[in-house]
């Protein structure tokens, strides 16, 4: 496979399951209202999230843009259980988050996969190590299993020929399909991305969303990603806007735009 081409499998390979299958669901796997959220005290308090309310369903993959400053990444961060709740509500994956005890936060980040911007991977490992070590927090994975499945996963996102690479030798797509490979290959029922293709350009940049969007469609995972990129708006079943720190309801669609459609809008966000 060439570094331009994404290799799009199908059968009972995309199918495979990397930690077991989505539990049966009956409602939205992110389900939150009146969720305000503060930096600071006193006088130097700032609010930057207002009054938000929001719903994912499952298989869904919804793309939260706005500018920088607006909130995302808070928002992202709430949901994954990274920052505490201070108001409102917040259910994710079945987990209540108001007031929860770390121990429950815990288990809720055990079944997500966090997609960071800057990769966040360890230079001084190979690719295959890097996502290996996602096993160390599951001590019921043996080590012959959890290094079958990192390369399984590493072929499914085209780095089959750089397992031993270690990241420095990489490039910034390369990179990032590790990261990528890194938060699916334990099999979360929720995967967060944070600004995904923001430092890729735009072959790489498709290739990333292209594996996301397989693991949605092909294996039920629902998906919320951060992003400024008008180039991926196709992949998308829902495009949630935020301004200072709201959800505006009034961005919500329901079909995917036109390749023109997509193209203008990226040609626009250039400018």
């Amino acid at each position: 496979m060439t570094s331009k081409t994404l290799r799009i499998e199908s059968g009972e390979s995309t199918r495979r399951s990397y930690g077991g299958a989505l539990p049966a669901s009956h409602g939205p796997v992110i389900s939150g209202e009146g969720i305000n959220f503060s930096f600071g005290q006193g006088e130097l308090q700032k609010q930057i999230l207002f009054d938000v309310q929001l719903e994912i369903q499952p298989g869904e993959i919804v793309l939260l843009t706005g500018p920088s400053g607006s909130g995302k990444t808070t928002l992202l961060t709430l949901i994954a259980g990274l920052r505490t709740l201070q108001e409102g509500r917040l259910n994710v994956l079945g987990h209540s988050l108001c007031q929860a005890p770390q121990q429950n936060l815990l288990d809720l980040r055990r079944k997500i996969g966090f997609i960071f911007q800057a990769h966040n991977l360890l230079p001084y490992l190979t690719a295959l190590q890097n996502v290996q070590v996602m096993f160390d927090l599951q001590p019921h994975v043996s080590p012959a299993e959890g290094r079958d499945r990192a390369v399984a996963m590493l072929k499914d996102v085209g780095l089959g020929d750089r397992l031993n690479y270690h990241v420095s030798r990489l490039s910034g797509g390369q990179r990032q399909r590790v990261a990528i490979a890194r938060a699916l290959v334990g099999g979360p029922q929720l995967v967060l991305a944070d600004e995904p293709t923001a430092a890729l350009d735009s072959v790489s940049g498709r290739e990333v969303v292209n594996i996301l969007q397989r693991l949605a469609r092909e294996q039920g995972r629902p998906i919320l990603m951060v992003t400024h990129d008008a180039r991926v708006l196709d992949i998308a079943d829902r495009v949630l806007e935020m301004q200072d720190g709201r959800l505006q309801t009034n961005t919500v669609r329901t079909e995917r735009p036109s390749a023109h459609q997509s193209a203008t809008a990226a040609s626009a966000l250039s400018t």
